[in-house]
């Protein structure tokens, strides 16, 4: 079936704009003013999306109910098995013990505070980030820190600053593939510019960090240290977007900061030693530190160690050539054709677009998709940690009664993201932005940062705007790929001022009641890094 896209049905482009942006804006009042719950603002912006397509945009009924199921799918099986499996594996290190021994390794390393920010606030906060995600990095670091004597509020702040870089790729790099899927764009080219752009904001990060701890002069005395784990980190992050893809960065980056600086630490120390009293004994989350023994170390380590090396099988080109038509384990991947979305896109009054067609095939996979690697990764990690078959299982079944409820919410904010991006409602709210011309790449970050607020989530931002993005970025003939980067590095500066982050970061040191406090240590903060990625963006969009 082919339908025509009706992208002015009004003949007047604001008018057009504004009901299109109607769903956008019913979600802004959920869940910001009213307090909505997320799965139940989803659900309502989806049924108003899928109404304002069929009337007022002409979308056929059918088209717009099977755009609807294309874009859920994608959020419920392929990310939401991945979310699904890295916060178990997360799971069973903390049941096992494993995870204690991880933190105490690493918090064994230096007495100097400053140090110990980079290791545990910077380089283990993005660790976490690309294992597990959604707040588990802030609140762990924060608590860490303020176990060994950092003040609470200060805690806060600096691991919501230290986990902004790696937030724009999130969990196994859910964020920029949810970017793609919505988007159409190339994701092996977001990763590259990805790669390109997030170091730089990480070394900022890492610095703004130390200096906002201890002044630049104490800033200047753990400079080598800076420097170390700053390079180790940042190109790892862009090796591994470059040559491996989006799953790894957060992770890999993380590891080889952390790796490179205890080695370095092993050699060197700052003359002066900076530390804090203890803050501890008011507070519940101490730190239990276990014998710590090469063995204990490489033990507790290991799971991470293998989720990273079944990554790297999963996503080669070799072993997913085993899964494709004809090949060996064929039968354990197929393709679903989504019925009434073969596209045509036409020049209509008085909006002009270049015909374009798009089919809508939902590749199911089963053995060869990323999650189910994770998942194979958590079993064999909970054999060696000791776990007992029947505790694993138990474990499994708590995790997804935990995580259902917000996998089924980005699956709702995908499948209306998808229906405003088939229906022309997308295309119709770029063509008003696109109004602002070449200017436009220095404000794309802020739209995403403007998602992380809205949402608490790059993942959920992403599948919000990208569209948008991609849209505009046709308009005004500058890189798709760019924009919609620019969507997931302005969701990265957003996240140190999201509401949720801010709830989960002042839970877990003890803050409860005083968000306001730590929103307004990091408002700036925020606004500085919006601020450097637009000029970056916009820098970039006269050389890509």
């Amino acid at each position: 079936m082919v339908w025509v896209q009706q992208y002015d049905p009004f003949h007047f482009l604001p008018a057009s704009a504004l009901v299109a942006l109607l769903p956008i804006l019913v979600f802004i009042f959920s869940v910001a003013v009213f307090r909505v719950k997320m799965i139940v603002a989803a659900s309502l912006v989806l049924v108003l999306s899928i109404l304002l397509a069929v009337i007022p945009f002409g979308m056929p009924v059918l088209t717009a109910l099977s755009a609807a199921l294309y874009g859920f799918f994608y959020g419920f099986l392929p990310i939401g098995w991945i979310i699904l499996n890295v916060v178990f594996l997360y799971r069973l290190t903390v049941k096992s013990g494993a995870f204690n021994t991880m933190r105490a390794s690493i918090t064994s390393i230096t007495p100097d505070a400053r140090l110990q920010l980079i290791l545990i606030g910077f380089a283990f906060s993005a660790f976490l980030e690309g294992v597990a995600g959604y707040g588990t990095p802030v609140a762990i670091s924060a608590a860490l820190l303020v176990g060994l004597g950092f003040a609470p509020l200060s805690a806060a702040r600096l691991c919501l600053i230290g986990n902004t870089a790696p937030v724009a790729f999130g969990a196994m790099g859910t964020s920029l593939a949810v970017a793609a899927q919505v988007s159409h764009v190339n994701i092996d080219k977001l990763s590259m510019i990805a790669g390109g752009a997030l170091p730089i904001l990480s070394l900022v990060a890492l610095v703004c960090m130390v200096v906002l701890l201890s002044g630049v002069k104490g800033a200047r005395e753990v400079f080598p240290a800076m420097v170390v784990a700053g390079v180790a980190f940042a190109g790892a992050m862009s090796a591994t977007a470059l040559f491996v893809g989006i799953q790894l960065p957060a992770i890999t980056s993380g590891l080889f900061s952390m790796f490179a600086l205890t080695v370095f630490l092993r050699f060197w120390q700052p003359k002066n030693i900076v530390a804090f009293a203890d803050h501890a004994p008011i507070f519940p989350a101490k730190i239990d530190t276990p014998p710590i023994t090469l063995l204990s170390v490489a033990r507790a380590w290991f799971p991470y160690v293998l989720l990273t090396a079944v990554i790297i099988l999963w996503s080669s080109r070799a072993f997913q050539s085993w899964f494709t038509n004809h090949a060996f384990f064929s039968a354990a991947s197929w393709s679903i054709d989504m019925p009434f979305l073969h596209q045509t896109v036409v020049q209509t009054a008085p909006i002009v677009l270049t015909d374009t067609a798009r089919d809508a095939v939902f590749k199911f996979d089963t053995i060869n998709a990323l999650g189910s690697g994770i998942f194979l990764s958590a079993w064999i990690a909970a054999m060696l940690l000791k776990v007992k078959v029947k505790d694993t299982a138990r474990l499994f079944g708590q995790t997804c009664r935990d995580l259902i409820p917000m996998i089924f919410s980005i699956g709702l904010i995908l499948a209306f993201a998808t229906v405003a991006n088939y229906s022309g409602m997308s295309s119709t709210v770029a063509l008003l932005f696109s109004k602002i011309g070449a200017l436009y790449p220095l404000l794309a970050p802020g739209l995403g940062a403007f998602g992380v607020l809205l949402t608490g989530s790059d993942t959920s931002s992403n599948a919000l705007f990208a569209p948008l993005q991609a849209a505009v970025a046709g308009q005004i003939g500058v890189s798709d790929s760019l924009l919609v980067a620019a969507n997931s590095l302005g969701g990265a500066a957003g996240k140190m001022i999201s509401p949720q982050s801010i709830a989960v970061a002042c839970a877990a040191v003890g803050l409860l009641g005083r968000e306001g406090d730590v929103m307004n240590a990091t408002l700036k903060i925020s606004l500085v890094f919006a601020a450097l990625s637009g000029i970056a963006v916009l820098v970039l969009s006269w050389v890509i």
